[in-house]
């Protein structure tokens, strides 16, 4: 069959990868604007710390963390070693013993069904600065020795290269999606029609637009999220682990160039403005030296923006659009896009 993966983010390379392996002629194509979210955005694997008020959407965040040592596998087969997913684990910082066994208590109730999170336990602040040592002392942490953290930039360019090795073809430019007797034919690209069986919409917050040729609403809009990039220099900080505040819905990671990741922002009502703001860099920066002060001897590096696709709830938006034949929509993973990616664009090519 023929198909277009519009949108090449973590779902759409994962789209275009796995419709190549099994066996579709794959055009995957993208307009490069500013504000991927996967480009911005931070790469925590760690499901088992979010609520589950939606049992069904926590399932499948679980599913997704749990296929990605696979995946790594199977591109590291295609000679894509360096996709820089690692486990490294997950720190669940606190102020008091007792709220961290609270919290040891909630995650490890739900080690039957995720084993893969590991052996889950609550250490002292000072074995937490030793494993991140720009910690603030006397933190009493939970330890989630399974959690991992992905660079999305380099995860997605893994991707894209194993599909071309497996006969995709990738374009930049803008596409628009073409639509005949109310059903999907493909997409119009600088001028030329580009036939398919069947488009996915990997389109992230540009979702709405695109899909409105075909007379289809889907409710997803843009959050902006602003994050902050540090080096220590030459500190070898490739294997420590998560940092997440169990007071607030920033975070810490870091990366093996000496880089630790500060965020984020999440901004309903910014639409697609692409600035960094001093309220933006006030708040990531506030709340990462109020956890971790030792990174405040850090080389500011950059800060990058991505408008992350929310849904109206958590759960992703995905699979074929009732009415319009050869139409799959694959979007609206929020700010879990990352750890939800490659298994949602997976699933949107086996429903291609």
């Amino acid at each position: 069959m023929r198909l277009v993966v519009v949108g090449s983010g973590i779902v759409g390379s994962a789209c275009a990868y796995l419709a190549s392996s099994l066996g579709a002629q794959v055009t995957l194509i993208d307009a490069a604007r500013p504000g991927q979210a996967t480009a911005a955005g931070a790469g925590i694997i760690c499901p088992w710390t979010s609520g589950v008020d939606d049992p069904a959407g926590y399932a499948f965040a679980c599913a997704a963390a749990r296929a990605y040592p696979g995946l790594v596998a199977e591109l590291a087969g295609l000679g894509e070693e360096d996709v820089s997913y690692r486990q490294v684990g997950a720190l669940v910082v606190t102020d008091r013993v007792d709220q961290a066994e609270q919290a040891r208590a909630e995650i490890e109730a739900r080690h039957a069904q995720n084993p893969e999170m590991g052996d889950v336990r609550v250490i002292t602040g000072a074995a937490a600065q030793r494993l991140f040592p720009p910690l603030r002392p006397g933190m009493p942490a939970v330890h989630i020795p399974g959690a991992a953290r992905v660079d999305g930039r380099k995860f997605t360019g893994a991707l894209i290269r194993a599909a071309r090795q497996k006969g995709a073809t990738v374009r930049t430019g803008q596409a628009t999606l073409a639509c005949s007797a109310g059903r999907a034919v493909g997409v119009m690209a600088e001028g030329e029609l580009i036939d398919a069986d069947a488009v996915v919409a990997a389109t992230g917050a540009w979702t709405p637009s695109f899909v409105e040729a075909a007379g289809v609403v889907v409710r997803v809009t843009p959050q902006r999220g602003q994050i902050m990039h540090l080096s220590l220099g030459s500190a070898g900080t490739g294997d420590w682990p998560v940092i997440l505040p169990a007071d607030s819905g920033h975070y810490l990671l870091a990366f093996e160039d000496s880089r630790v990741v500060a965020g984020a922002t999440r901004e309903p009502g910014a639409g697609f403005d692409y600035r960094v703001t001093a309220a933006g860099l006030a708040e990531v920066l506030a709340q990462a030296l109020a956890v971790a002060p030792g990174l405040g001897s850090a080389t500011y590096l950059e800060t990058r923006v991505g408008f992350r696709p929310a849904g109206p709830d958590p759960r992703p938006l995905l699979g074929p659009v009732a009415g319009v034949p050869g139409l799959i929509v694959a979007t609206g993973l929020g700010a879990e896009g990352l750890t939800m990616g490659p298994y949602a664009g997976g699933l949107a090519a086996r429903a291609a």
